[in-house]
């Protein structure tokens, strides 16, 4: 199975997904109840296809954008279900599941299909675990950056903050957490491929700013634990950082020989 199978988990998963949102909206103990079995099913379907990709590639699928795009969506819809049942929110687990439907549907109307092995630097010990840390980092910080959103728009719309920053720091601290288990292991893999722990490539020096974004946030909080507007300002302005770092890094001239630009080369 390739992906060319794809559309089949696409619209399979994508329906399971819609129901789980679906079931959101009402106020019924035992339609709200079909909503774990909607998202446990949803979610299921993409680890199959996740699964099944990488064994039929003979390969970790991390070599294009479109297979971390598959692999962001599946941590996404992990993240917002495993958060629903924590704290009850159901706006966040639609939110999250309507990321993931987005995600999918990119690789579908762009499925970015690369078969081939992986170049030499990338067969390293340490590719799979960077990449899959800084992807379960990415989508602990997209949450944490429609939270600081809405915290916003409750803040400057609704004259209230709704005890939103509590979330925030939680899935900032996770997140913050993977991302700087992604940063060390990508410089043991850097040392181990090219000799060098750190060589202020392009997409590192990005990396290392967005890490910093997030401790400011931290910091901030910490020293200033009764603020809230600031702390939401930076938090939306991290996510910034960290989507160039994602994806519009890949834009600039200097970073087209870098490894870390997706490509089907």
């Amino acid at each position: 199975m390739e992906w060319s199978n794809y559309t089949l988990f696409f619209f399979s998963s994508s329906l399971f997904l819609i129901l789980a949102m679906l079931s959101l909206l009402s106020k019924n103990k035992r339609t709200l109840n079909a909503t774990h079995l909607f998202s446990v099913l949803g979610i299921s379907i993409l680890i199959t296809f996740v699964s099944i990709l990488w064994i039929t590639l003979g390969r970790p699928p991390f070599k294009t954008l479109g297979e971390t795009r598959l692999w962001y969506a599946l941590f996404l819809s992990v993240i917002g279900y495993i958060t629903y049942l924590k704290w009850h929110y159901r706006w966040f687990l639609a939110y999250c599941f309507g990321m993931t439907l987005l995600f999918l549907l990119l690789n579908y109307l762009k499925p970015e299909m690369q078969n081939k092995t992986l170049m030499p630097a990338l067969q390293s010990i340490w590719f799979v675990p960077h990449v899959i840390v800084y992807i379960i980092a990415y989508a602990f910080l997209a949450g944490a950056a429609i939270v600081a959103i809405k915290g916003l728009f409750y803040i400057y719309f609704k004259d209230t903050n709704d005890n939103i920053i509590q979330l925030a720091d939680n899935l900032v601290y996770l997140g913050y957490a993977f991302i700087t288990m992604g940063l060390i292991f990508g410089a043991l893999w850097a040392k181990e491929a090219w000799g060098n722990y750190w060589t202020w490539d392009p997409k590192e020096t990005w990396a290392f700013v967005t890490w910093l974004g997030y401790l400011v946030y931290i910091h901030y909080r910490y020293s200033h634990p009764s603020n809230v507007i600031g702390p939401l300002w930076i938090l939306a302005f991290s996510f910034i950082i960290l989507l160039i770092c994602w994806f519009g890094i890949n834009y600039l001239p200097s970073a087209q020989n870098s490894v870390h630009v997706y490509s089907g080369q």
